[in-house]
């Protein structure tokens, strides 16, 4: 672009005309242009291990300690992307609305940001209460919550319909970053549930809960008309780049997150609707389990395969976000079974996810953090 946005403090000074400072030693400028709606993947991400340590079914020295500080985190990340955005938006609007109307592979990752809105919300209520309180806990969530739903069923809608009338796509290189605005309403449908206690009881409660039932059921549905399209691409076109290898993983994100939704929206009909509560327990344990199981042999598969293309030199990318949110909500999942069921096996499973989940994270963020100081993914 064609003016930075921000530069690093104290540049070192400027050498004389007749001896130029090599390109490597200049002092790297980050340019706003190039910041696109993925790099919410890292509040995602972030957000999801807090989540997860919070649903996490087994007692560990440090773990409330080690969730409130990924939380705090997660709202930093979170507002400092938006103030990002929002200048992004303002000084590259050309850029911004070419990226949503004619780039297909970018619109998609609109799907990322109410997301993101929704998994901090929901951490605000279960991680951050007891560090802000209870009420304005409720009230932040409510907000986000409501910011993220109205966003997410706005991308739902409009990137199909963008993929129908106007973007240039075919279904034979379809790949796993489609499936990321169709799935944004099924996590507002899992994480809606936490505030039903929260509402006053009768109508409210109810209409919450039948609300949440809807976007489990949008998100759900528009997933399973897109998951086949999406395998079909895979095997036809294969993935174009090594880089692309991560998005593998995007397919946990539905599979996982509705696990959730189950097993969130159980623990809400009891206070919401009574009557409702057995037949919504026996669905969260009928569909959960099975859910999980296709998730446990597709995150199997989406490993080897990105061990395979680890050792074929697979770069870093902001891809490499998808090894988190997606097996985050499937710890989430396996950590609602456990509640309901009781059973080891359920436990076991989230415990193993969830430290896959924190090594993926880490790995990640460290990564992100060198290529940022590098200037390899805003680069001036």
């Amino acid at each position: 672009m064609a003016s930075p946005v921000l530069t690093q403090p104290s540049p070192a000074p400027l050498a004389p005309a007749s001896h130029p400072v090599p390109a490597a030693a200049r002092p790297r400028r980050i340019h706003l242009g190039g910041l696109g709606p993925n790099f919410y993947a890292a509040v995602m991400g972030t957000g999801i291990v807090a989540n997860g340590a919070a649903a996490l079914p087994v007692a560990l020295p440090g773990l409330t300690v080690f969730a409130r500080a990924v939380w705090v985190l997660s709202c930093v990340l979170l507002v400092v992307l938006m103030a990002a955005r929002a200048v992004h938006l303002t000084r590259h609007r050309a850029a911004a609305r070419a990226q949503l109307l004619e780039q297909p592979a970018t619109a998609v990752l609109y799907g990322c940001p109410p997301m993101a809105l929704l998994a901090v919300g929901f951490g605000t209520l279960t991680v951050g209460a007891p560090l802000i309180g209870t009420g304005p806990a409720v009230a932040a969530d409510l907000v986000l919550w409501s910011a993220g739903t109205l966003y997410a069923l706005a991308v739902a809608a409009g990137i199909p319909a963008l993929m129908i009338t106007r973007h240039r796509v075919s279904v034979l290189r379809a790949d796993p970053t489609w499936l990321l605005p169709v799935v944004a309403p099924l996590v507002a449908g899992a994480l809606g549930p936490a505030l039903v206690p929260h509402l006053p009881a009768g109508t409210p409660r109810a209409a919450m809960l039948y609300g949440c039932y809807a976007l489990f059921g949008a998100g759900l549905l528009g997933v399973l008309a897109v998951l086949p399209v999406v395998f079909a691409g895979l095997v036809h076109s294969k993935l174009p780049a090594l880089v692309l290898t991560p998005t593998l993983f995007l397919v946990l994100g539905p599979l996982g997150q509705s696990a959730t939704a189950v097993n969130q929206l159980a623990d809400a009909a009891r206070p919401a609707v009574p009557g409702l509560g057995p037949s919504a327990l026996h669905l969260a344990v009928l569909f959960g389990a099975p859910v999980l199981g296709f998730g446990v042999l597709w995150l199997l598969l989406a490993a080897g395969l990105n061990l395979r293309a680890w050792r074929a030199g697979m770069p870093f990318g902001m891809t490499w976000w998808a090894f988190t949110f997606p097996v985050g909500t499937m710890v989430t999942g396996a950590a609602g079974l456990a509640r309901h069921t009781g059973f080891a096996g359920f436990t076991a499973l989230a415990a193993g996810l969830f430290a896959l989940l924190v090594a993926a994270w880490a790995v990640t963020g460290v990564r992100t953090v060198g290529a940022l100081a590098g200037g390899r993914l805003l680069a001036g």
